[in-house]
């Protein structure tokens, strides 16, 4: 069983390289190791000759389209992502890849968060699933991209990551794979969330539940799923007439006529 480990990244010559090095540095070895450019402007292509891995490149199109870059260009059987910000502890491959020698298509190991050097403690509600849980991962996405491993096959079933969508990407992906199949925890903590890095995207975009009911939507009809998308759309309204987003409303309440 091969795994390939993708890594995409953009404008993070310095971070990239710690990420880089957590691959290298695994018990286990992965069978490659691809990190896809997405058009820095920095010297990251310069910094990434240093190591021994694969490196595709590409005009800025963003995380999805990077990832969908290195799964085509993957040779493994197994994928597993690291954000480019992110890094694993040494076991990671060596505890996680027998779940999939054993039969698992989809899994996930615990993490530990780091926010400005010091680490934080996650809320109960962060808490990891594990089995057949679509539905308790419809809320917000409880699964880091940087601990997965996934079966390469489940992307010709499920499709790619959707590239229409500048973040929440992974809530859309992982809905999509969970509906297919369950997924299976590692319940050690084998990679490291850094949180609090420049230019995270998850810090750029007000109101990131739209992109949640954009996933969301591929699911209908659902009654359960209905309900999820009018309690998010009830709570963004106010927060859109708070800042006199008129945009923002105009598409909240052309979704919420619909349902």
């Amino acid at each position: 069983m091969k795994l390939s480990v993708i890594i995409p990244t953009y404008n993070r010559a310095n971070l990239v390289q710690r990420a880089i090095k957590s691959v290298l540095n695994q018990t286990l070895k992965p069978y490659e190791i691809i990190v896809i450019d997405d058009g820095s402007t920095d010297d990251t292509l310069k910094v990434l000759k240093n190591y021994p891995i694969k490196v595709f490149t590409q005009k800025n199109k963003g995380v999805s389209s990077a990832r969908n870059l290195g799964i085509k260009q993957s040779k493994g059987d197994i994928i597993a992502f690291l954000d480019s910000d992110d890094e694993w502890l040494q076991d990671k491959i060596k505890l996680q890849l027998p779940l999939h020698k054993n039969g698992a298509r989809f899994s996930h190991t615990q993490e530990i968060w780091i926010k400005n050097s010091k680490q934080i403690q996650q809320k109960s509600h962060h808490k990891k699933p594990d089995g057949a849980c679509f539905y308790e991962n419809i809320n917000f996405c409880k699964i880091s991209p940087s601990t997965v491993m996934i079966d390469k096959k489940l992307f010709e079933e499920v499709g790619y990551f959707d590239e229409d969508l500048e973040v929440c990407e992974d809530f859309d992906m992982w809905l999509r794979i969970l509906k297919k199949t369950p997924t299976k925890l590692l319940d050690h903590p084998l990679t490291i969330k850094h949180a609090g890095e420049d230019k995270q995207l998850s810090f750029k975009y007000f109101a990131m539940d739209r992109f949640r009911v954009k996933a969301l939507l591929k699911h209908l009809p659902d009654k359960k799923i209905e309900q999820e998308i009018k309690d998010k759309l009830s709570i963004m309204i106010k927060g859109a007439k708070k800042h006199q987003n008129k945009e923002l409303i105009t598409w909240i309440l052309k979704i919420q006529n619909t349902l």
